[in-house]
């Protein structure tokens, strides 16, 4: 399914969701795309730079940075967009800009470090040197925190060509039992240009979004995006 609208309009203008995109689509058009096989080599994080197996290009700490601003193809970025797009400027009303982006950097980062892991722990040599890249980790991590934060919300979607309206909790919840599930049947590839899938890096963004959300709820800053600003609850 993939989702059109939450039904929850932003009470701010979502500015670090807008740049994100923006960010994406500017890496994707300036840098990718002119030289894609040798941008995504470039640009990407390698799991076998973090046990010294491989010469990555860059080193991992400023390629686990840059690999979250790189995708594969238009349908992955455009996927991942759409996803961020629809899930993100609620995300950022709950934290405020700043908490914000801070987390949407934390979450890509600990998804990076969940797929590694088990590329290491599970994969073979070759798994390690294939080149980790996307947003969807990060993204993963946003969907995590909107499961805590709009769990009734409605999600207005397409099967195909129907649309459909479901709870925000029954779409987020599927999506992660599915990654999960894809995860566990050992799909450690990484290779988003190459058709593999980084499930790993889903299943940890969305943990730690989860974590993290309900630590901010618990603490009780938390002021839902359908309250206005400045009002009470």
């Amino acid at each position: 399914m993939l989702p059109l609208s939450d039904g929850i309009p932003a009470r701010r203008f979502p500015i670090v969701t807008i740049a994100i995109i923006a960010a994406n689509f500017g890496v994707w058009l300036i840098y990718e795309l002119p030289h894609l096989d040798s941008s995504i080599a470039h640009a990407s994080f390698y799991a076998c730079s973090l046990n010294g197996s491989c010469d990555a290009p860059e080193p991992c700490e400023i390629s686990w940075l840059t690999s979250m601003f790189l995708h594969g193809s238009w349908d992955h970025i455009l996927g991942n967009m759409l996803f961020l797009g629809v899930f993100g400027k609620n995300v950022e009303d709950a934290f405020g800009h700043l908490r914000y982006a801070l987390f949407y950097l934390a979450g890509g980062f600990a998804a990076t470090i969940a797929q590694s892991a088990m590329t290491l722990l599970a994969g073979t040599a070759a798994d390690a040197r294939v080149p980790n890249l996307g947003a969807s980790g990060a993204i993963a991590a946003v969907l995590g925190a909107y499961f805590v934060f709009y769990p009734n919300s409605r999600v207005l979607g397409l099967i195909v060509v129907f649309p459909v309206r479901i709870s925000a909790w029954f779409f987020l919840g599927f999506w992660f039992l599915y990654q999960l599930y894809e995860a566990n049947v050992g799909l450690f590839s990484a290779d988003a240009h190459g058709g593999g899938v980084a499930f790993f890096a889903h299943v940890g963004g969305f943990v730690f979004g989860l974590i993290v959300a309900r630590l901010f709820v618990s603490s009780g800053r938390f002021q839902d995006a359908r309250t206005p600003v400045g009002a009470p609850i």
